[in-house]
């Protein structure tokens, strides 16, 4: 099993629990679904985006999507989530908690 957590900002708030927290319940089932998914191994939906950050795709209503990266081959940090309407927005986002988390994660060592 593949550990999965989220990423956190310095001042501690998760901008992929934030994003969560503000779906509807049947959206928050799906993506529960494919993050479920994701901690078994399957990364069918998955494509890389640019500068290590992935986006799982979410077959439901307004195409929904989860970024995240993964830190060895053991573990994903959860990075934010969006939909197709504001993806690039979106996957600008991720990729910038990506490097703070990996230049933290740095310092830390």
């Amino acid at each position: 099993m593949i550990e999965v957590r989220e990423y956190l900002k310095a001042d501690g708030r998760s901008p992929y629990a934030k994003w969560f927290n503000s779906l509807n319940a049947p959206a928050a089932a799906k993506v529960t679904i494919a993050v479920t998914r994701m901690a078994q191994g399957h990364f069918a939906n998955v494509k890389g985006v640019g500068e290590g950050v992935l986006e799982y795709r979410v077959d439901f209503a307004s195409g929904y999507r989860v970024y995240f990266g993964k830190d060895g081959e053991r573990l994903i940090i959860l990075l934010g989530g969006g939909t197709k309407k504001r993806q690039q927005n979106e996957i600008d986002t991720a990729r910038t908690y990506w490097q703070d988390y990996k230049r933290r994660k740095n310092q830390e060592t």
